[in-house]
């Protein structure tokens, strides 16, 4: 296998993930963003979407989105643990947490990023509305206050289990918080979890 990996939130998810899956040894190829090398080929050849990060089969197939990519490390990882959930009802409560806190925290929060302190970086590359940029980021953050509504009292986001939704929401939120995206301080659920999660020594992968 290769992984090509890049700078950004969405390649350290799939790192953490390995590392919290205690995967290692897969080669890795990094991917320079900002000089474009992943709109143009051969990375296209191999992922035709652009984007990082991708992980290359040895039988020559190209898996892409790092949700897809998570969830085969996972099936093919060590034995007697698993991210994703044991049972049809654990992966159920995994993926529908991953998907919410996909689509209504992450997604709005990286656009209000590309469309306003990364515009220079994207304008090119994508359609961008800056002009949505701060709705983004506010409808970002009332999704989290929605969020620490729900998980007081629980370790992680699917009550004891650390799983795939935990690490998507804690790359992400560690990642634009130093770029004008902070944690809410009165969102007190939000933060204990982030600390729980910081500590981690996953959080450095």
């Amino acid at each position: 296998m290769l992984f090509f990996d890049s700078m950004g939130p969405n390649p350290k998810v799939v790192r953490v993930f390995m590392a919290e899956r205690g995967i290692s040894g897969i080669p890795t190829e990094t991917v320079d963003l900002r000089g474009g090398e992943n709109r143009r080929e051969p990375f296209l050849s191999k992922n035709p979407s652009g984007q990082c990060p991708a992980l290359a089969l040895d039988n020559g197939q190209v898996i892409a989105e790092i949700t897809a990519i998570c969830e085969y490390l996972d099936e093919i990882g060590p034995a007697g643990t698993t991210l994703i959930g044991k049972t049809a009802e654990e992966r159920a409560e995994t993926r529908m947490w991953a998907r919410r806190i996909d689509l209504h925290i992450l997604e709005p929060m990286a656009n209000g990023f590309r469309y306003d302190e990364g515009l220079k970086m994207f304008e090119n590359r994508i359609h961008c509305i800056p002009a949505a940029a701060a709705d983004l980021k506010a409808t970002a953050q009332e999704e989290l206050t929605w969020l620490d509504g729900l998980i007081g009292g629980r370790s992680f986001i699917c009550g004891e289990r650390l799983t795939l939704a935990d690490i998507l929401l804690f790359v992400f939120l560690d990642f634009f918080a130093g770029i004008k995206q902070p944690l809410n301080e009165n969102n007190k659920n939000i933060l204990a979890w982030y600390g729980r999660m910081k500590a981690r020594p996953s959080a450095t992968a």
